[in-house]
């Protein structure tokens, strides 16, 4: 690591926060949750629809379900996906896979079919974990796939016994959330219901693993530099470091407070700002988690905060401002917040300042990505007002700002945002060609956003070096989108930008040249429907006569986005 005099941030940090991290106190996430587990045995770990869970609750199902997944006979290292909301199981199922050996792939539950299939064939996954609201998606492509264990749970089935009745009950006959689907009958495969399996592991003995540092914990899958989703290889020693430069880093809040602290987790667990800040920094600190399991039910996420006392809250700037555009938010009790943390998109200042106006805690706005575990940079958590910045970088975190041939820039020259630590992944999965491309020999991986720093260490985002689209946090890759609607009959060829949307930081802005002069927008949103997960599709769809392009035929996105809107029809 360089001399203090060359990281100027370090004269910012807070008393308490350290430097550099020592040599790691524990050599993999297993060792983490297991001592977390015994330390805070009786104290509550999750609560969700009223009902808690203590964390002798969860280590003890986690390691029923562990032990039936090791009864199927996988091999150490084999990839288990996850397909699961923020309910009780999908934190169980974290624990379980980890503790017994595997690697955990997460997925998203909104996925089409061609996008789960994607993922699964990618990663190589032998067995998945899922709601069975969404086992209709994995119907039609899991004979494409290596998946061989289908493990099927529904909403209700962590909450105690006549709960658990009246609301899968709700959920498949009143509401009728569960579309109809059947999993093909093959030898070989196996089909269980969540409380057959955890009623068989309860009887089985989970087989000991103590995975190594350098031992896969995650494939958490990213557009990386290109619309290919790929993998983004987190071992053992990159989380466990990210959780420790996290609990440094909020340690001037957490450590004043003799009570147990309460966050809430509505940001989704298979996204990597939850699955760290929420599930395993919280399971260190051992701390309370309440679990959303959908957050775009704003009403209802609502009713959640009014029956809580909280204490931590993260959140991406969409859901902050329909959080404070609600009238129920009144009903809320913020007078135990202690920390606002803000990442995965930009801050709005409009949006900071209505939260501090209404809650007197701060938004805490932090930058990361999936590549670094995913906090790189964060603000000060005893910041009194929005400042625009990402902060300063993490203990034991290198940032520096480069031009493309890698030459470091001088203070407050814009360049690309680089990153050196122990929470930088090791690079993607099965890709060497792709990682070649974002991490160099000497660890410094190229973030793709265009920043600056100033003479404390400060970073900013100015720009994006990538195409890439955000939308409400998560990554649109325009090459996804286009290669979706090009396949399209009646298109000749598209173009995927992205265009401003004060509800969603960013949304989609198709831009088509027609092949059918009969083709309308309604068909192609029909078609985005069908093949495009809800945040991924167009926002707006308009036609051209061309499209701009270089001399080589590369159609020139910029020009497109600064455009004037075409017609919509």
């Amino acid at each position: 690591m360089d001399t203090r005099s060359s990281r100027p941030w370090l004269d910012q940090y807070p008393d308490g926060v350290a430097a550099d991290l020592g040599p790691a106190a524990f050599p993999s996430l297993v060792h983490l949750l297991e001592d977390a587990f015994e330390r805070h045995a009786q104290r509550e770990q999750l609560l969700f629809m009223g009902h808690a869970l203590r964390f002798a609750e969860v280590e003890a199902q986690s390691r029923a379900i562990g032990a039936w997944l090791q009864s199927l006979g996988l091999e150490p290292g084999a990839r288990v996906a996850l397909m699961m909301p923020n309910v009780p199981q999908m934190v169980i199922s974290l624990a379980a896979v980890l503790r017994a050996g595997y690697v955990v792939v997460n997925v998203n539950p909104l996925y089409t079919p061609r996008e789960l299939s994607h993922q699964l064939v990618d990663s190589g996954a032998e067995a998945i974990v899922i709601l069975e609201n969404f086992a209709a998606t994995l119907a039609p492509v899991i004979a494409q796939t290596r998946v061989r264990h289908v493990l099927v749970t529904q909403l209700g089935d962590a909450l105690a016994p006549l709960k658990r009745l009246l609301v899968n009950t709700v959920v498949r006959h009143v509401k009728k959330l569960i579309p109809p689907w059947t999993l093909p009958e093959r030898a070989g495969h196996t089909l269980r219901r969540w409380p057959e399996a955890l009623k068989a592991g309860q009887g089985m003995t989970l087989r000991r693993v103590a995975p190594g540092p350098d031992d896969l914990a995650f494939l958490q899958y990213t557009g990386g530099t290109t619309g290919v989703s790929k993998g983004a290889m987190l071992r053992h020693r990159n989380v466990v470091a990210n959780i420790a430069q996290c609990e440094s880093w909020f340690s001037p809040i957490t450590r004043q407070h003799g009570e147990q602290m309460t966050g809430v987790c509505a940001l989704p667990l298979y996204h990597i700002f939850a699955l760290t800040i929420c599930f395993m920094l919280g399971s260190r600190l051992g701390q309370r988690m309440v679990l959303v399991p959908n957050a775009r039910d704003i009403a209802g996420t609502i009713k959640t905060l009014a029956s809580v006392r909280f204490h931590l809250f993260p959140a991406v700037n969409t859901l902050y401002n329909a959080l404070l555009d609600h009238p129920d938010i009144k009903t809320v009790d913020f007078s135990a917040l202690a920390i606002s943390m803000g990442g995965g998109m930009a801050v709005q200042q409009a949006t900071a300042q209505r939260w501090l106006a209404l809650t007197g805690c701060p938004i805490v706005e932090g930058y990361g990505l999936s590549e670094t575990s995913p906090v790189a940079c964060a603000n000060r958590v005893d910041v009194k007002a929005y400042t625009g910045a990402i902060g300063y970088p993490m203990p034991s975190t290198e940032i520096a700002i480069r031009d493309d041939d890698g030459r470091d820039l001088p203070i407050g020259e814009a360049g690309e945002i680089c990153i050196r630590g122990p929470q930088v992944m090791s690079g993607y999965w099965q890709r060497p060609d792709e990682t070649a491309l974002v991490l160099d020999a000497e660890g410094w991986f190229r973030s793709g956003d265009i920043g600056t720093m100033d003479a404390t260490g400060q970073v900013r985002i100015v720009d994006r070096k990538k195409d890439m689209i955000l939308v409400s946090g998560f990554n649109v890759y325009p090459t996804e989108i286009e290669q979706v609607v090009s396949l399209m009959p009646g298109v000749a060829e598209c173009a995927a930008v992205g265009m401003p949307d004060e509800r969603t930081g960013e949304a989609v802005r198709l831009c088509i040249v027609r092949r059918d002069p009969q083709l309308s927008a309604e068909d192609v949103a029909a078609w985005c429907r069908q093949q495009l997960t809800a945040y991924k599709r167009p926002h707006v769809i308009e036609f051209h006569t061309t499209l701009p392009k270089t001399n080589v035929g590369k159609i020139l996105r910029r020009e497109l986005r600064d455009a004037p809107p075409a017609k919509a029809g």
